[in-house]
């Protein structure tokens, strides 16, 4: 486990956001050109890209299964990092980071079915079908497959965490998670999560490990692991010590490349923005 420096300033734990915003979900493709003077290339957005079939009878899931693409133009075999909002599992809408762009790497940023309207494990099924699309789709953008890494913050943390130490969701679509390059969760849920735990009535804060926790599914063959978490002081429901536990078993079992790094001084929802250059380094390093 390692620790990094704290900000100038620290924070309070603060509660499980949902987005304030409202997004307007495309009703076809969109392009939107930048260049970056950093790598002198040209970046290009895809927008509003469903990931379910046209046939899906699903309205809603028509409605939120969608997802954004950004990229570098003309670019080949860059990695991939698919990227899942937080929000609780209750709220949030997809959206590149900028912290990710013009750095020659190709984002997926992902949508996905919302609860209460939906309930587990539509959101999860959703987060499979997403990584499965990125694995058929992401060469026509430049993106390698065999360097594709799962990351996102809070709630999109623990989607990814899940759907790449449990099989059986990548499996439905004839893809092993064990293809990914990495996972990279930002203060994800290693337990099962608590909305899921709230729409079978318990409380939030009755912890829960069943089939639905990350932490359920740890393995020594899973891909190259970088678990973040924010200031244990200052982090939402536990969520350090989760990241701890969801460590220490996954050394437990045998895994041989997992790191825990905690923030200090950084709460639940400030911590994204200092993981980010975590991440980018993760994915260099496992370019290497």
């Amino acid at each position: 486990m390692a620790q990094t420096a704290a900000p100038t300033s620290g924070g309070t734990a603060d509660s499980t956001a949902k987005s304030a915003a409202a997004r307007t979900t495309a009703s076809r493709p969109s392009v939107q050109r930048a260049a970056s003077s950093t790598l002198q290339l040209t970046y290009q957005t895809e927008s509003g890209l469903s990931y379910r079939p046209d046939s899906e009878p699903d309205v809603y899931a028509r409605e939120r299964c969608q997802l954004d693409v950004y990229h570098p133009v003309g670019a080949s075999a860059a990695p991939t990092v698919v990227w899942f909002h937080g929000g609780g599992l209750t709220g949030g809408n997809r959206s590149i980071p900028s912290a990710l762009k013009g750095q020659g790497i190709t984002v997926v940023a992902v949508d996905y079915r919302l609860s209460p309207k939906a309930k587990a494990p539509a959101y999860i099924e959703d987060a499979a079908a997403a990584v499965a699309w990125t694995f058929k789709n992401i060469a026509r953008y430049g993106g390698d497959t065999n360097r594709i890494f799962l990351s996102g913050h809070s709630a999109g943390g623990y989607l990814a965490s899940l759907v790449t130490l449990d099989r059986r969701w990548l499996a439905v679509h004839s893809v092993d998670p064990d293809r990914l390059a990495g996972l990279v969760p930002f203060s994800g849920q290693s337990i099962t999560h608590f909305a899921i735990r709230e729409e079978r009535g318990l409380a939030r804060t009755r912890p829960l490990i069943n089939d639905l926790a990350p932490v359920y599914h740890v393995r020594n063959d899973a891909p190259p692991i970088l678990l973040i978490s924010g200031d244990r002081n200052h982090e939402l429901l536990g969520r350090y010590e989760e990241s701890a536990y969801f460590w220490r078993m996954l050394k437990e079992v045998g895994h041989p490349s997992v790191e825990l790094l905690e923030l200090q001084g950084y709460d639940h929802g400030q911590m994204a923005e200092p993981a980010f250059p975590l991440l980018l380094r993760f994915i260099r390093q496992q370019a290497k």
